[in-house]
């Protein structure tokens, strides 16, 4: 082992597991060169795996147990010791990781936006009524249906690359995705409308990287501590802490976006029935050092307005 300090060493090897898409790839790289700049005589791989949740293409998230599908694979990967760690888009990752795991890192986020992507069309705004739009997600479904009830959302299903060739080929008018997948993989030109957090929320975590690995390596959580960004941590704690008190999944249409304002975290949330014609928002401001208890807070907000009400629907 490379010894880094007196009280910290680092391994002569690291193994990164991610998924093959070429996105998850891009993510598991760009981890991979950070460690390799900070850590040279550390031997640094990537493990790719192809996970269920890339395999089951034909069915919406929703309906075949949500985007755990994609994380499973590689954590039985930090178990077994094939991997150390696992890099993850982190609205992907389960609010409740199983026993024995932590997110050690939460790198710097990138534009948490959704994008507006078509060929003949400028944004949401200049679709005809009847436009079919794709998507992947019950939470954009939900904002699209209330804003534009005049639209057609069919679901929209395969990596970055096979969505886009679905919109060439004619199928959509329109689709949406993250605004930072299409960014990291030199897309961006694609983009013709990035939409405003007012008029679509975000999923949680959206734009950020979480790298997960074994609650008995706190030696890794050390390696890592160079690429932890304190103020995505603490956005992404209070998105995530807002939808474990709801029970939110890709099963449920819930949006949440954090963002510090000044000295203070301010988090916007939001429940939403399919259809669009349910919704409950809220947005609190809370302290940075306790981005919990203003998640808490906001799902609290969003149960006065009924948002439990509308989960038990789904």
């Amino acid at each position: 082992m490379n010894q880094v300090s007196q009280t910290q060493t680092i391994p002569a090897k690291l193994v990164i597991v991610s998924r093959e898409s070429a996105l998850a790839m891009w993510q598991a790289e760009f981890i991979r060169d950070r460690l390799r700049a900070l850590y040279q005589q550390t031997e640094i791989s990537i493990l790719g795996m192809t996970t269920q949740g890339d395999q089951i293409l034909d069915i919406t998230l929703s309906k075949i147990g949500g985007k755990g599908l994609f994380v499973k694979e590689l954590e039985t990967a930090l178990e077994d010791g094939r991997a150390d760690i696992a890099v993850h888009s982190l609205k992907d990752v389960p609010m409740h990781l199983p026993q024995g795991f932590m997110l050690a890192c939460i790198g710097k986020r990138e534009d948490a936006r959704d994008a507006f992507v078509s060929n003949l069309h400028a944004n949401l705004e200049a679709l005809p009524p009847g436009s079919v739009v794709g998507t992947s997600s019950l939470r954009r479904e939900s904002q699209l249906r209330a804003r534009f009830s005049h639209l057609k959302i069919e679901s929209l299903r395969g990596n970055v690359q096979t969505r886009l060739r679905k919109l060439d080929e004619g199928k959509y008018a329109a689709i949406i995705l993250a605004a930072a997948g299409l960014k990291r993989l030199g897309l961006g030109d694609r983009i013709r409308d990035l939409i405003s957090p007012e008029n679509s929320l975000p999923a949680v975590g959206q734009g950020a990287l979480g790298i997960e690995c074994l609650i008995s390596r706190p030696d890794l959580e050390v390696l890592l501590r160079p690429l932890h960004h304190a103020d995505t941590a603490a956005c992404v704690q209070a998105e995530r802490a807002l939808s474990r008190a709801l029970a939110g999944s890709c099963q449920v249409p819930l949006g949440g976006f954090a963002e510090i304002v000044g000295n203070e975290l301010r988090l916007r949330g939001f429940v939403g029935s399919p259809d669009g014609k349910r919704m409950a928002h809220a947005e609190l401001c809370g302290s940075t050092a306790d981005p919990e208890a203003l998640g808490n807070a906001v799902a609290q907000a969003l149960r006065a307005q009924g948002a439990d009400e509308i989960l038990a629907t789904l």
